[in-house]
């Protein structure tokens, strides 16, 4: 291990303590947000990492690609490319997902009082605003899945605030379903839309081509510099309208591009919703 010398610190110390019992932690610098990625990685220049989900092919050393960046490797946390974050860190974060946890993030007494009512007990942490309520299980991540309340799980970083109190209780299915709204699900299933009457030939002739165009689409979500909402629909509607009649489309397909989206900060709400508003726009 890289010898501690001026990176040395109360968060440095806390994020190995998590690192070593398996939790994947990360700096957090003002504002308990990760650190930007570096001008080398801006603007995904650096290849990014396929749907945020795996380590490459970016091989930055630094802590970039915020909540991926998160590990528990002891040489990666204490080697000099994490050193200036640490000197600069305001907090540590951890990627709960990662731990195999799930946060519902509780932000005011009304969201406190919610939960004790409609949520099994379990382990709580104490927060500046309200309480985090920790659940063995990881599920997608969701912001305002209710009036003061987020989940943070899968592709998402939490700030680090102690242990907390009592024991994990297993991620309930009360807890799932407040990523389901309406009963629209979290993700959409395959189009099965029909192929059109030509002796049964699909008219993109190849799978290379149905790839080309997902590739395209995931591209242009991630590369979205703002109005993210839009361009995921946008993208969504031109997908659909290209490869939605033909029945190609799996829901391999549909769930890279809800990958995407959600690296983006989309929740899986937001996501299933701009799909079936596209559907809806072409008449499927």
């Amino acid at each position: 291990m890289t010898q501690l010398t001026d990176v040395r610190g109360e968060h440095l110390l806390a994020a190995l303590a998590l690192a070593a019992s398996g939790v994947p932690v990360l700096p957090l610098r003002a504002g308990k947000v990760p650190f930007g990625n570096c001008r080398l990685c801006d603007r995904n220049a650096c290849g990014g990492r396929p749907n945020m989900k795996t380590p490459g092919p970016c091989q930055c050393p630094k802590p970039c690609h915020g909540w991926a960046a998160a590990t528990t490797d002891p040489d990666v946390i204490t080697s000099p490319a994490w050193a200036r974050a640490w000197r600069e860190a305001a907090a540590v974060a951890y990627h709960p997902g990662g731990a195999g946890l799930t946060v519902v993030d509780l932000d005011d007494t009304d969201a406190i009082t919610w939960a004790r009512e409609a949520l099994p007990a379990t382990r709580t942490v104490r927060t500046t605003r309200g309480e985090h309520w920790l659940y063995r299980g990881a599920m997608p991540s969701a912001n305002a899945v209710r009036p003061g309340v987020d989940v943070k799980s899968l592709m998402s970083y939490a700030r680090w605030l102690g242990y907390g109190e009592g024991p994990l209780t297993a991620l309930p299915d009360t807890v799932r379903s407040l990523l389901v709204k309406d009963h629209v699900p979290a993700r959409p299933a395959p189009v099965t839309v029909p192929a059109p009457a030509r002796g049964g030939r699909c008219p993109h002739r190849t799978p290379a081509y149905l790839e080309r165009g997902i590739t395209m689409a995931e591209q242009r979500i991630t590369e979205a510099p703002s109005g993210v909402h839009a361009a995921v629909y946008g993208t969504f509607l031109a997908v659909l309208s290209t490869h939605g009649r033909c029945g190609c489309l799996t829901e391999a397909h549909t769930a890279r591009l809800f990958a995407a989206a959600q690296a983006k900060g989309e929740s899986p709400r937001h996501c299933a919703d701009a799909w079936a508003n596209a559907l809806t726009r072409l008449g499927m």
